[in-house]
């Protein structure tokens, strides 16, 4: 009896490290990290900053392929095994060391930071660009809900941001884009920024994000016509509560 438990446990361990099948590694995945501290109703660049700077994955082992979103740019890379690991290699040698546990994909760059990533619940359609995946759970655990004018153009009305970045009860807008990384993200400076439009006109926004309460303001461009644009809160123009 002494000698079976020790080998129970053995066998266990044993069966707990087996090696992942390269199929495994196949498909997109999302930085759920990122997601989570999002949606606690802070600061969107804040918590995007703090759990970046790769916020999706898309591999395909058979084709040796690797690609990665910001949300801004992508990368693509070759995918090739390394013992029992993985790596990407990039332009300049740039090499992320990949490698499965349990369920999450472990991504460590040369510098050894680790990001942790996992399979989406409700993956981007297939024509979807990179990153589209991210963006979607992203959009539908920051924004996700029903949002009530309280003060603003529409009072009253309900807003519904939907995860395809489709708007419904906004006066004027019927699409939007949270600004994640690049130009429409740094105009803002330390803040979140948006973008709103209807058909194919419209233009960036400063929000707010406290909780259950959204505050939207005009974009003020401070920087001179000849300088890259610095936006700051103008007038506000809604503000909105989650029900």
């Amino acid at each position: 009896m002494r000698k079976a438990l020790p080998l129970a446990l053995a066998a266990l361990l044993l069966g707990g490290c087996a090696s992942h099948k390269p199929e495994d590694y196949n498909g997109t995945w999302i930085n759920q990290a990122a997601i989570d501290a999002a949606a606690e109703g802070g600061s969107l660049r804040h918590a995007l900053r703090a759990h970046g700077p790769v916020f999706e994955w898309k591999l395909d082992v058979a084709r040796q392929q690797a690609s990665f979103s910001n949300g801004f740019e992508a990368g693509d890379g070759q995918l090739s095994a390394v013992g029992d690991e993985w790596e990407a290699r990039f332009e300049r040698n740039y090499i992320e060391r990949i490698k499965l546990s349990g369920k999450a994909l472990q991504v460590t760059d040369p510098n050894g930071k680790q990001q942790d990533f996992v399979k989406p619940e409700q993956p981007a359609p297939a024509d979807a660009p990179l990153g589209g995946s991210f963006e979607k759970a992203l959009y539908k655990a920051y924004l996700g809900g029903e949002w009530k004018i309280v003060e603003g153009q529409g009072s009253g009305g309900v807003v519904r941001f939907a995860d395809n970045g489709s708007v419904t009860g906004l006066p004027g807008p019927d699409r939007y884009a949270l600004c994640l990384e690049g130009d429409c993200a740094t105009m803002g400076g330390e803040n979140d920024t948006l973008w709103l439009e209807r058909n194919q006109r419209g233009g960036p926004f400063i929000f707010k994000r406290e909780g259950d309460k959204l505050e939207i303001f005009r974009a003020v461009n401070t920087a001179l016509p000849d300088e890259i644009p610095q936006l700051t809160p103008g007038p506000r123009q809604w503000v909105l509560e989650r029900s």
